[in-house]
């Protein structure tokens, strides 16, 4: 509705009503051209039909959505599915041009004009959240890795001789097989283990920046946010080392703008040294689908060759995701969760603290973390905490880490000792989890609830198992010297075979146990609780099903006494069964 169309409706209703009418959608008019005047987040977040209307506004200024449009082209937006076109608001056309992902669409009016409106909101949002002097960034529809591979490629440009990317490792695919994907080959930099906490070895970078030539270099690889215990690269050392040797340096701040540690170290290292782009991921950060990522740095001539590099035009469903949740938070939205992820992140190391504590087990000392939280496993077998990870899954907790020594992998011709710890030789098995943006306190308590019930679930069968092992080892030992002595009997003149004799002493062992009771399942059958709400740390678990096959490679029988099946040197098809323990 303009002015002229407004005056026309004052023909049937009352013009009072026609002004309230016009009054309303003024409201809705301001918010958009604030937003177009000063290109920052808004400072209250909108209302859903405040943002429907303008992506309705700027669906119509594409061509495919033109009233009587005639496309005769290859590719006019057209999109068969009504749900579809619901979905995308009609905004089909994409973004960018062949020769630059940024670049504006003639046919596209609506949609170059929502990408500008993302990427200013997202440089406003990356300089509140502490990175005050980024000076350029834009959304590319890939995630972080192929974001990195994308920047490195950019520098390649300038720099053709280089083929070594100076890496301090960090045990995670995606950015690992980014330097691969490239085309380089990666110089791994070994953490330092320091009490805990594994940190940046800057000596070991700079002793090879010495031995290889400076233009055989592409850049130097840095991590911020990461899995716990290791801690964000020294990454203003290293920008000064970069600035000194005119050596670019990229950084993988995957999840890290949501921390204000993070953020500190970027914009520290731009002001000292050198930092020429950093990537973080948009779902990771801005809790939107996976699928996008924001390449920001300090020199606007940088980001805009690495839109360059990025070859044809692009989905606009990362961007459009974004541009509506950045509306929907707004400033104020956006600072209320940076500051409660700084309090769950204290709320989830108190609860994990108690769980912790109440299992023989603490929290890894990891101070310059501020995301990622350790627990140690150290009181139970290497085989169950490798296990708990599965079973928090199974009881619906996803995220939490569980890494034990000892597990090798490799990827490309790398091959990563301990992988998982970032560390070779990591001196124990541990548990992470992390508070990151939109956690909240039911999801906390759950998880430690839940932590502390597999807990003593696993802690319970590593008692068993040592139990029966030494149960075991005593009647075995018994075996043995009943084996012994009949070796060293007599039988020529005995009708009885000796292997006979052995299996009725044996027997005698385990008279007391009647084999009538004995029922045997030969599949195993766990009993779990599901009722989250009654069990609290240090309450009691569900047991093991009577009447079937327990962990511990025993069975449980009717009478609640775990028995075990052994062979004799195979003599004989039929276990002898002995009773062990009570359960």
């Amino acid at each position: 509705m303009n002015v002229e169309n407004y005056a026309l409706a004052c023909r049937y209703l009352p013009s009072t009503y026609i002004e309230q009418g016009k009054q309303s959608r003024k409201s809705h008019e301001n918010c958009i051209k604030i937003l177009l005047e000063h290109k920052k987040l808004p400072v209250k977040g909108w209302e859903r039909s405040t943002i429907e209307m303008l992506l309705n506004e700027l669906s119509t200024m594409d061509s495919n959505n033109f009233l009587g449009n005639t496309g005769v082209g290859e590719r006019e937006g057209r999109v068969i599915s009504p749900i579809v076109v619901q979905r995308h608001y009609g905004l089909a056309h994409g973004i960018g041009r062949s020769g630059d992902i940024t670049a504006i669409q003639p046919k596209a009016a609506g949609s170059s004009l929502m990408m500008k409106l993302t990427n200013a909101m997202v440089l406003d949002a990356i300089r509140i959240a502490g990175i005050r002097s980024a000076s350029s960034c834009f959304v590319v529809p890939m995630a972080t890795g192929m974001s990195m591979v994308l920047t490195f490629l950019t520098i390649r440009q300038t720099r053709p001789a280089a083929k070594y990317i100076i890496w301090p490792r960090v045990d995670q695919k995606s950015c690992f097989k980014a330097i691969l994907t490239a085309g380089f080959e990666p110089i791994i930099i070994e953490n330092i283990l320091v009490e805990d906490e594994l940190r940046t070895d800057v000596q070991a970078i700079e002793k090879h920046l010495k031995n290889i030539p400076s233009e055989q270099i592409l850049c130097i690889y840095t991590t911020t946010s990461c899995f716990a215990p290791r801690a964000p690269d020294s990454l203003e050392p290293i920008g000064k080392l970069c600035k000194e040797l005119d050596i670019p340096h990229v950084v993988n701040n995957a999840y890290g703008l949501q921390s204000s540690k993070c953020t500190h170290l970027i914009e520290q290292a731009a002001r000292c040294g050198r930092l020429d782009a950093f990537i973080q991921s948009t779902d990771k950060n801005f809790m939107v689908p996976v699928g996008g990522a924001v390449i920001a740095g300090f020199d606007d001539n940088f980001i805009s060759k690495i839109s360059q590099t990025y070859p044809g035009r692009a989905s606009a469903a990362p961007i459009m995701d974004l541009f509506v949740t950045l509306l929907s938070m707004g400033v104020e939205g956006f600072k209320d969760l940076l500051i409660e992820r700084k309090g769950m992140y204290r709320y989830l190391q108190k609860r994990l603290q108690q769980v912790a504590s109440a299992h023989g087990e603490r929290l890894l000392v990891t101070p310059n973390n501020a995301i990622s939280i350790g627990v140690t496993l150290t009181t139970m077998h290497t085989k169950h905490a490798t296990e708990l990870g599965s079973m928090l899954f199974t009881r619906n907790v996803s995220g939490a880490r569980a890494v034990a020594p000892g597990i090798s992998k490799q990827i490309g011709s790398a091959v990563f000792e301990n992988y998982g710890s970032h560390h070779n030789n990591y001196p124990f098995a541990y548990l992470t989890a992390a508070a990151s943006i939109g956690l909240n306190k039911d999801d906390v308590n759950t998880f430690a609830r839940r932590l502390d019930r597999v807990f003593r679930k696993l802690v319970k069968r590593n008692v068993k198992r040592r139990s029966i092992e030494k149960i075991v080892n005593e009647k075995l030992t018994e075996i043995d010297v009943i084996h012994d002595e009949l070796k060293s009997s007599d039988f020529s003149s005995q009708e009885d075979d000796p292997l006979d004799t052995l299996l009725n002493r044996i027997s005698l062992l385990s008279a007391k146990n009647s084999m009538d009771n004995l029922a045997v399942d030969s599949k195993s059958n766990e009993i779990v609780s599901t009722n989250d709400s009654n069990s609290d740390i240090g309450a009691t678990d569900a047991g093991t099903e009577k009447g079937t096959e327990s962990s511990e490679g025993g069975f449980v029988n009717e009478n609640d006494e775990v028995l075990v099946a052994i062979g004799i040197a195979n003599q004989t098809d039929n276990p002898i069964i002995i009773n062990i323990a009570p359960k």
